[in-house]
């Protein structure tokens, strides 16, 4: 079996897109041989404005359900796999939209909502971003929220949370918890990049990491190709082993310079956590369509079929079963 067909019949999930939703981004996602992603509907926005993203989305399954599909168990995203469609499964980058209210992260839940990042780059209600000059670690509040996340079966993420407060989620968790979508800092400086330690420790308790290509957080950044991107995966492989590492790209598909203006200033107006200059994504892997590519790089950096499956979609299927399948036996 070649890198293509292989490709064509594994289990393909994207643990991250952001991108500029349109039917043309659906064809891409069909086109790309994605079987499920985890697609954000919230960044900044608060509860009323979410849920006004969550109803576009119902109109978008119902107009486009030749290509997608809402998914809210792993066995939606086999049957998707099945059918030939993609799985959406709806994800918050922030915890924004719960406001200060605990029981609207179960409302989330019955929306169809299976991830929320505990914090989206600065001080929230639960703890503190990755861009925040002092990280006060996981608030009371923020336990809180983690204990109803779990007890309701929500995966919570940590890609863009501050050290302190991502190792104080780790432990507090009684389920799985994901770095969906980093880098390793150990490649490249930076603050959305994770140390070797963050690396191990999250492994260590039974979390996952899903490994982005968004360049401007790769070793050669705009001059990055798909190789580089192998590179950083096979990197935290070294750190944390093949079988809680899979793929979140951060596919930001079709969006222009307002969008990264948004989100990269505190709440989407206030003061610059950083810029990224030009944004284009690695050679070899420069649309969503082209998803085949990054298996046919796996296997020509030797990797082995079992290894090339489990990091394309096995891998994060475990982790969601973990998380949405069985409830929380011990809840706080």
């Amino acid at each position: 079996m070649n890198g293509i067909e292989l490709h064509e019949d594994a289990v393909v999930f994207d643990g991250l897109i952001v991108s500029n939703w349109s039917r043309e981004v659906f064809e891409d996602m069909h086109r790309g041989g994605l079987t499920a992603a985890n697609c954000t509907c919230s960044v900044w926005e608060g509860f009323h404005d979410t849920m006004i993203n969550v109803g576009q989305w119902n109109r978008w399954f119902h107009d486009h359900g030749d290509l997608i599909v809402k998914a809210r168990t792993t066995a939606d995203i086999c049957a998707a796999k099945e059918h030939g469609k993609t799985a959406v499964v709806l994800g918050f980058q922030n915890t924004s939209a719960f406001e200060d209210r605990l029981d609207f992260i179960e409302i989330f839940k019955d929306a169809g909502i299976g991830v929320a990042q505990i914090t989206y780059n600065t001080q929230n209600l639960a703890g503190s971003g990755c861009y925040e000059s002092t990280d006060s670690g996981l608030s009371d509040f923020g336990r809180e929220i983690v204990a109803e996340m779990n007890r309701v079966g929500m995966l919570c993420d940590l890609s863009h949370v501050g050290s302190v407060t991502s190792r104080d989620v780790i432990e507090a968790s009684r389920k799985p918890v994901a770095y969906t979508h980093c880098l390793p800092a150990g490649l490249k400086e930076h603050p959305r990049n994770k140390t070797d330690e963050e690396l191990r420790f999250i492994a260590d308790h039974g979390g996952f990491i899903g490994v982005t290509m968004f360049t401007p957080f790769l070793r050669r950044g705009g001059e990055s190709t798909i190789d580089d991107y192998i590179e950083a995966i096979n990197y935290i492989i070294n750190i944390a082993g093949e079988d809680r590492i899979g793929i979140g790209t951060d596919f930001t598909q079709g969006h222009g310079e307002p969008f990264f203006r948004w989100i990269t200033h505190d709440k989407g107006y206030a003061r610059t956590l950083t810029e990224f200059g030009e944004v284009k994504f690695p050679e070899g892997f420069s649309t969503i369509g082209d998803f085949p590519n990054l298996t046919v790089a796996m296997e020509r950096a030797g990797w082995s079929e079992d290894r090339i499956r489990n990091i394309l979609g096995l891998n994060w299927l475990r982790l969601l079963g973990e998380v949405w399948d069985h409830g929380d036996e011990n809840p706080a």
